[in-house]
């Protein structure tokens, strides 16, 4: 007798697994770590209910999609140019969740396209998402570097990529009008180089509308910024 392939118990399983994968390691990663996998699946899986996306995919592969992040610290992938002597963590993690998938028996139609979703999730990767289901993770994972709780991984972030060189912002020009933005020298420059540049990128219409919100919420706080570093001194 054939037993049916279970879903939810196939995603129930993996939800576990990863969170113990990314909880299991000895160092901490609080942009990229088991908050911000369930973050986008939640969010994810929420989008795929919007759009009619299949919510088995979008769940597996937004559990999956930065599996290469949970390996010891001198194993992980990087991205961009900065990091040309390691693989892709999005490569990594399309292998790693290849033996995962495989593992459960997940049927190869539905392998391929989480598999596909995992690998178009990344921005630095620039592979465009063919399907509703790549866009539902990949619109789900940069709305996670978005708004108040965008702001907060920009900032951890920032700070664990610095230099001795890096500085917070330009000296003259911290809002990046006259300057080619480098966000490898000026933490704030990676609003101009990448983070408000995000809302673009969606490829849903849920995606479109609450990018809009979270952008919205950083203008804010980047014009707070510019407000508070313009005063001269203390208040009379």
């Amino acid at each position: 007798m054939t037993v049916a392939f279970d879903k939810e118990a196939v995603l129930a399983q993996v939800y576990r697994e990863v969170e113990e994968r990314f909880l299991s390691l000895g160092s901490v990663d609080l942009a990229h770590g088991w908050d911000h996998i369930e973050r986008v699946y939640r969010l994810a899986l929420a989008i795929a209910r919007r759009e009619g996306a299949d919510p088995f995919v979008v769940g597996m592969a937004a559990l999956l999609h930065d599996l290469g992040r949970a390996l010891p610290e001198g194993a992980q992938g990087g991205e961009g140019p900065g990091h040309q002597g390691q693989r892709h963590h999005a490569d990594l993690s399309y292998q790693l969740a290849g033996e995962v998938l495989a593992a459960h028996g997940v049927p190869a139609e539905e392998s391929a396209a989480i598999l596909h979703a995992v690998l178009a999730h990344s921005f630095s990767r620039g592979v465009e998402p063919q399907t509703l289901e790549a866009r539902v993770v990949r619109d789900a994972d940069r709305l996670d570097g978005l708004g108040a709780i965008g702001v907060m991984r920009w900032a951890v972030t920032g700070s664990r990529r610095a230099t001795p060189e890096t500085r917070p912002y330009h000296p003259t020009d911290p809002f990046a009008v006259a300057h080619e933005p480098d966000d490898r020298r000026y933490l704030l420059d990676h609003f101009y180089t990448k983070l408000l540049r995000l809302g673009e990128t969606m490829g849903t219409a849920t995606g479109r509308t609450l990018a809009e919100e979270r952008l919205r919420f950083m203008q804010v706080y980047l014009d707070e910024f510019r407000r508070e570093l313009a005063l001269e001194g203390p208040p009379a």
